[in-house]
């Protein structure tokens, strides 16, 4: 019988990546909360399994060769549970290059600009004009070009894969980053599709009352400020 993975999570896009992910390949695990409001993710028991200190992070009693394995960052675990559980990934590498792609395309543009805009018209402590209009035209601009890619099919990358995990929980705030829905009717069709499957909604549901949208002081500061640069 496979051991549960132990899953370091808080309710946030790319949480919610993996929660999908886990859900979708009904992979056993068990939740260990990372509050990053409160500064669980600087804990150096955490440190020692993610030591860029974000969420999520994963740790594997039975990884490859029967050896623990614990890996941070959100797209290398979705790749490695692809490929643990040979779903949601096509095994042709022409296919599964075009999903990888897709992956890369997330990682590096659509998690942080779309990001960059939230925190800009959310959370930064004075409004910025430049860096608004900068990183909302951004979100726009990576929104259109999902909506082109999603005039071609039904998902992102040929079948449902980890490309589409990886970028739909970026979508669900989409009205904090200056977006409406209606204006990219491919994206919307695709949205809606994705929100409406039960393992979707289930990962997007795990902690969910703990996710707020406001943040004291404190929750900023353990987020946006100098604890950053902390010495490990």
């Amino acid at each position: 019988m496979t051991q549960p993975i132990d899953f370091y999570y808080w309710p946030t896009p790319n949480g919610w990546k993996v929660s999908i992910m886990l859900e979708e390949t009904e992979t056993p695990y068990n939740l260990i909360p990372i509050n990053i409001t409160a500064g669980d993710q600087f804990k150096p028991e955490f440190l020692t399994i993610s030591p860029n200190n974000k969420m999520p992070a994963i740790a594997d009693p039975q990884g490859p060769d029967s050896q623990p394995l614990s890996l941070f960052e959100s797209g290398a675990i979705l790749l490695y549970l692809a490929d643990k559980t040979g779903q949601f990934i096509p095994t042709h590498p022409r296919d599964r290059y075009s999903v990888i792609q897709w992956l890369m395309f997330q990682m590096g543009g659509v998690g942080p600009m779309l990001g960059q805009a939230h925190h800009f018209r959310q959370y930064a402590p004075e409004k910025i004009p430049y860096a608004i209009d900068r990183y909302t035209n951004e979100a726009t601009r990576l929104y259109r070009v999902l909506d082109k890619q999603l005039s071609q099919g039904e998902y992102i990358a040929g079948d449902y894969s980890i490309a589409d995990m990886a970028i739909f929980p970026w979508i669900v705030p989409h009205e904090r980053q200056g977006q409406n829905l209606t204006d990219y009717p491919n994206l919307q069709r695709w949205f809606n599709a994705i929100n409406q499957r039960s393992a979707v909604q289930r990962g997007l549901a795990l902690l969910s009352e703990k996710r707020v949208n406001t943040m004291d002081e404190k929750a900023k500061e353990a987020l946006f400020g100098s604890r950053q640069l902390d010495q490990r």
